[in-house]
C-alpha cells in the first residue's frame, strides 16, 4: 500500500480541504482506489490528477457540473484532445452567454439612464410652476 496515500495526504497534497474531497466522491468527480474495512480511503496518484484538473477547470471558470462532463476525457485520451476540445465549446458557450448579459445590461442601463433624466426634468419642471 505505498503507492497509496490516505484522505489526509491527499488533500495535503493537492490543497484542498478533507470535505472537499468528500464532496467531489459524491458528485462522482473522485474515487478512492482502495477501501479497508474500517471505512478508511486511500487513493492513488490518479486521484491526486484528477483533483489538480478540477482545479485547473475551475479556473477558467467551469461549474462542478460541467466539470462531471469532461473530466474523464482528460483521463481517456492521453492526449487530452477530447477534453481541451469540450473545454474549448464550455468556454465559448460562456463567452456569447455573456456577451448576451453585456448588451442586456448595456439596455438596461441606457433605461436607467432615460428615467434619471425624466425625473431629473420633472423635479425641475415642479420647482419652476
Amino acid at each position: 500500500m505505498s503507492s497509496l496515500m490516505q484522505i489526509g495526504e491527499l488533500a495535503r497534497r493537492a490543497g484542498v480541504s478533507h470535505r472537499t474531497i468528500h464532496y467531489y466522491e459524491r458528485l462522482g468527480l473522485l474515487q478512492p482506489a482502495e477501501r479497508e474495512g474500517a471505512g478508511y480511503r486511500y487513493y492513488d496518484e490518479t486521484a491526486l490528477k484528477r483533483l489538480q484538473k478540477i482545479g485547473n477547470l475551475k479556473s477558467l471558470g467551469l461549474s462542478l457540473e460541467e466539470i462531471s462532463g469532461v473530466l474523464d476525457l482528460y483521463f481517456e485520451d492521453a492526449t487530452g484532445i477530447k477534453g481541451k476540445e469540450r473545454v474549448l465549446a464550455i468556454l465559448k458557450e460562456q463567452l456569447a452567454r455573456t456577451d448576451r448579459q453585456i448588451a442586456e445590461l448595456g439596455r438596461f442601463r441606457a433605461d436607467i439612464e432615460a428615467n434619471i433624466a425624466r425625473m431629473t426634468r420633472l423635479i425641475a419642471e415642479a420647482k419652476t410652476t
